[in-house]
């Protein structure tokens, strides 16, 4: 692209589009030869990047081909696409993405593009490209979907529906559907919209997306009268949809969640999702979106951080991250580690082979994969397998970012094409592919007859595999209502489940007749189509009980959960019985049953819990009983957790399960209940109080019981990061010689530093000064973490140690260091330089942290202070150099923890402060780990954001937000400390215009060192 800037600077960047698409015609109709792997000469660099070498990185199953359908210049960064009823495949662009916080890169003024794609000979290959809109309102859109001469666009924080009146291509009419999504631009916030088989909308939002309102910025509600917001009450971060044509009753049907890409509808009109992970957690999962179900992302009733301790946390930080111990969160169907997640469906065509049909396709960028999932049912729910389609085993530059089935079913896949991948940063402006796959030997593109015209018509289109198609069909099979219903009949009677269902969803809204219809459907063996005519009753309003009733002694488990959900929220006479007689089926073992179960009671445990005690005539006491009490949310159910954690025949370890239930419920019952439990008189009473301690609200009346309780509890739980948090939340002083023992003998050094941050916070001051003051092992220990506090009283002891030159110099050298684990201690230190207050023994200290210093603004003043004895920077050779040297792996790995671990960990080891690089090598090539590593500011993860944070006390604290609470604020500062400061004693924030990793980190480390280090870094990959 610059080149062509070059010689043509008299061109404006749309003609210069222009000149390029008519080259890129040109040759795209020469039919080109698609390269594969094998017959590819070694590439180098630049050639293996090239349109005609774009297949040569690829692998696939060698029962497919897979084709380049088009790619630059014909587009550029596609982020997302949909298939029209004539095999044109529509893209969204994104040249300007997130151009607003990255005004260097550069930038179209005539805005992003929605452009058309076609094959008009059928060789499988893009030959006319004709843009259908172009403007800045649609600069980075996440989602389109073309519904006739309607398209729906998504772009945060807008959804527009653009009309083309005259059916050439061109967008004649734009109108707003929704409005006010977000405060920004963001690709956390809205994504694309799908035709469901109902005749509905779905889409979704990630956890930028603040609410939802319309074309006027009026806030919306759903179908109960609820405020839809993200606030948490009742839903939080990213949340799925559904909704009329024209927009109206509209239904959350998750919530939850942190970015889902997409969401996807089968025939039936199952809900599936991806859902990204905080960077580098190995946490992508992949969802069945249980109807009105929660999942996990932060903590259900406080919004907290799910890194933030919890009684009965999970093991391990990938299943962490969706706190999957709560009640009250749907199980993952599929955890598939680190990635980008991006584009789904669920591919109902018959042209791939078998093992693909019926199963979800979707794509990875991160990994750089297109996968198949193939679904079998666990319990009242699913798990899946993995079958790839695409990998770039071989070019990582492979962003897969949407996933398409054309009408003859082939499917096609929108590639990004990037060296990197999330965080904003584009480290290329110039390319982007459609690829298309088929069954081996079949790349020739045959659209299928459509006719629209005719009922006959309609119903074959009806069961194309292409959306846009099915869109139509429905559209003309609704309108002719009863006079539809015999050729429908028809199709409901095929061997095919799939097209029996679609079938289905439109008798059912026939007007006078879709009742009889359901009930009829309610009795069939297939079920799929009991359940499919379960959801088809609710939209039309039929008798909920009635239907439910049909089946509540249904043999399958998942037409029993689907009668779960339909109860929600009903507020019928009879729906408490029912409810009892499902809950009394429930086996113990399966846990979404428990959560359709819970699903089912929300706003109504009271009467629905008592309705179930009394069919089972009391006799909960029983594993599943136990479940069921876990789960609810009543006041019923809390003397029966005080009664199964003071079981004397249990380990109260093994009851933390239990203890978490408490922080589900609300009220003076949970105190009066937690209170009783001082009283278990268990063998292990001392273990039970100090756990019903971190349970009880601190403000609760002290009692002598509970005076004597939170002794015994303290001394049970001495040496622990339990005994600091009993001591924070009750404000407990005076126990600085047990916070120090617990400093001198706990590995952890999170809780060391903790440790010290209490003995300040409760006044400890003079305290720690003395035990510097000795100035011996422990003093030195002392002062290395004492920085890591965040504490202005660390700050002050720390200047008191460097400037006292009685002290031993190496105490005095460690406290600079110390201090300079923090922005602001940085800060301070600079201060001090200014005024002269470092003795010549620890001036080479002092410049050697100036010199490493990751703020590039202290670096520079430092020089100026201290008269050029600050290393200056390092010439670099440009990236493109640097990619084509071999570094060293071992050596990589000295300069990983020199310069990496003390922000990034690998596989547990390092500090947990930014992103986790375990596999960072699977995301990203050698291009894009140097730009990260060079130009951390373009870069900069979604929630990884830093700020300044001015507090009451005149200290600072400088981090990003890891979670917040209604009243708190928790920050994760350099070094990986999480420091929690009331909202009431901020004063304000500001934004930092750097990212928190080191500026001129490889200027610093030389470039032998940083090649060693990209060595290392690349070798990094999921095993």
């Amino acid at each position: 692209m610059q080149i062509f800037l070059t010689s043509f600077p008299q061109l404006s960047k749309r003609n210069l589009f222009l000149m390029l698409a008519a080259f890129s015609l040109c040759y795209y109709s020469c039919d080109q030869p698609d390269k594969k792997p094998a017959e590819t000469k070694q590439l180098t660099e630049e050639e293996k990047h090239l349109p005609e070498n774009a297949l040569a990185g690829i692998k696939c199953p060698d029962d497919l081909d897979i084709t380049l359908f088009a790619g630059e210049p014909m587009l550029i960064n596609p982020t997302n696409m949909d298939i029209d009823e004539k095999g044109r495949v529509w893209v969204c662009e994104g040249y300007n993405y997130r151009y607003s916080l990255h005004p260097d890169n550069p930038y179209n003024k005539e805005g992003d593009r929605i452009v058309i794609m076609e094959d008009t000979d059928g060789n499988g290959k893009a030959d006319k490209q004709t843009v259908f809109y172009q403007g800045e309102d649609i600069n980075s859109a996440l989602g389109i979907a073309v519904l006739g001469n309607k398209v729906i666009v998504s772009r945060s924080p807008d959804v527009f529906v653009f009309t083309d009146e005259n059916n050439d291509g061109k967008a004649d009419k734009k109108d707003t559907l929704f409005s006010h999504i977000s405060g920004i631009e963001h690709d956390h916030a809205i994504h694309a919209f799908n035709f469901g088989p109902d005749g509905k909308l779905y889409f979704n939002f990630g956890n930028e997306g603040d609410s939802l309102k319309d074309k006027h910025g009026n806030l919306l509600k759903d179908i109960y009268g609820n405020e839809i917001t993200n606030s948490g009450n009742p839903w939080r971060e990213g949340m799925v949809f559904r909704c009329d044509i024209d927009g109206k009753n509209i239904e959350v049907l998750g919530s939850n969640f942190r970015n889902p890409y997409e969401i996807s509808e089968d025939s039936y009109g199952t809900l599936w999702q991806s859902d990204n992970d905080d960077d580098g957690n190995k946490g992508v999962r992949i969802n069945y979106v249980m109807q009105y179900g929660k999942f996990g992302y932060k903590d259900e009733m406080t919004g907290a951080y799910w890194g933030e301790r919890r009684v009965n946390i999970e093991d391990s930080v990938p299943f962490r991250h969706w706190h999957l111990n709560d009640p009250g969160v749907v199980p993952n169907m599929l955890q598939t580690g680190g990635g980008s997640p991006t584009g789904i469906l669920v591919y109902e065509g018959d042209l791939l082979p078998e093992r693909f049909r019926n199963q979800l396709i979707h794509c990875d960028a991160g990994p750089n994969v297109v996968r198949s999932y193939a679904i079998s049912d666990d319990g009242a729910g699913y798990k899946a397998t993995i079958n790839n389609i695409a990998e770039g085993t071989g070019d990582n530059w492979f962003r897969p970012s949407d996933v398409c089935i054309a009408p003859d079913g082939s499917l096609l896949i929108a590639d990004w094409y990037d060296p990197g991948v999330g965080g904003h940063n584009i480290g290329d402006f110039k390319k982007g592919r459609i690829f298309r796959v088929t069954p081996k030997g079949n790349t020739k593109y045959t659209l299928p007859a459509l006719d629209l015209t005719t009922i006959d018509g309609a119903i074959q289109a009806l069961q194309s595999p292409n959306l846009s198609t099915r869109y139509l069909a429905w559209q003309k099979l609704n309108s002719e209502g009863e006079k539809a219903a015999p050729a429908l009949e028809k199709m409901f009677q095929s061997s095919n489940s799939r097209f029996r269902a679609r079938a289905l969803w439109l008798l059912s809204k026939i007007p006078g007749k879709g009742l009889n219809y359901v009930q009829q459907a309610l009795k069939d063996n297939d079920a799929n189509i009991r359940i499919t005519a379960l959801r088809a009753g609710l939209q039309i309003k039929a008798d909920t009980l009635q239907m439910a009733q049909a089946l509540i002694n249904d043999q399958r488990v998942q037409v029993r959960r689907e009668a779960l959900l339909a109860l929600h929220h009903n507020k019928s006479a009879g729906a408490p019985a029912l409810w009892a007689q499902l809950a009394n089926q429930y086996d113990g073992n399966d846990r979404w049953y428990l959560e359709a179960l819970g699903i089912g009671a929300d706003q109504q445990w009271d009467s629905f819990y008592q309705a179930w005690l009394q069919l089972v005539n009391n006799s909960w006491n029983t594993p599943k009983g136990k479940d069921i009490v876990w789960r609810a949310r009543t006041d019923a159910a809390l003397p029966m957790l005080v009664r199964i954690i003071s079981d004397h025949n249990v380990d109260p370890h093994l009851q933390l399960k239990y203890f978490r239930a408490f922080d589900f419920h609300k009220g003076p019952a949970k105190t009066k209940a937690l209170l009783s439990l001082l009283e278990a008189n268990h063998p292990q009473q001392d273990y039970i109080n100090a756990i019903t301690l971190l349970q009880l609200d601190p403000k609760t009346p002290q009692t002598p019981q509970l005076k004597k309780a939170f002794e015994s509890g303290l001394k049970n739980v001495a040496g622990t990061q339990t005994y600091i948090d009993l001591l924070r939340k009750y404000n407990i002083k005076g126990k600085h010689a047990e916070l120090m023992a617990i400093f001198d003998n706990n590995e952890k050094e999170q809780t060391k530093t903790d440790a010290l941050r209490y003995i300040l916070q409760s006044g400890g001051s003079t305290y720690l000064k003395k035990i510097i003051d000795a100035d011996n092992a422990q003093s030195k220990k002392v002062v290395s973490l004492i920085g890591k506090t965040a504490d202005k009283n660390a700050e002050e002891i720390l200047q008191r140690v460097i400037t006292d030159t009685a002290k031993n110099t190496n105490l005095r050298k460690e406290a600079m260091v110390s201090l300079a684990s923090r922005w602001n201690g940085q800060t301070i230190l600079l201060k001090m330089a200014k005024e002269q207050k470092f003795s010549d023994d620890i001036k080479p200290a002092a410049w050697e942290i100036f010199s490493t210093s990751y703020r590039q603004d202290l670096k520079d003043e430092a020089a100026k202070q201290m008269g050029g004895m600050v290393a200056a920077k390092t010439s670099l050779p440009d990236i493109s150099t640097m990619v084509g040297m071999k570094g060293n792996a071992d050596s990589g790995t000295i300069a990983y923890t020199t310069y990496c671990g003390v922000c990034h960990q690998v596989q547990g080891k390092g500090i947990a402060f930014g992103p986790d690089l375990s596999e960072i090598g699977t995301k990203l090539p050698k291009e894009a780990l140097y730009t990260a590593i060079l130009k951390p500011s373009e870069g900069i993860s979604f929630g990884f954001e830093g700020y300044t944070f001015k507090l009451k006390n005149g200290s600072e604290v400088t981090g990003y937000i890891a979670s917040q609470t209604e009243d708190e604020v928790s920050i994760k500062t350099i070094g990986g400390a999480i420091e929690k400061q009331k909202k009431s004693d901020i004063v304000n924030k500001t934004p930092l215009k750097q990212s928190l990793m080191p500026e001129g980190l490889g200027e610093g480390m030389g470039v032998n060192q940083l090649v060693n280090l990209v060595e290392y870094l690349s070798e990094l990959k999921k095993k």
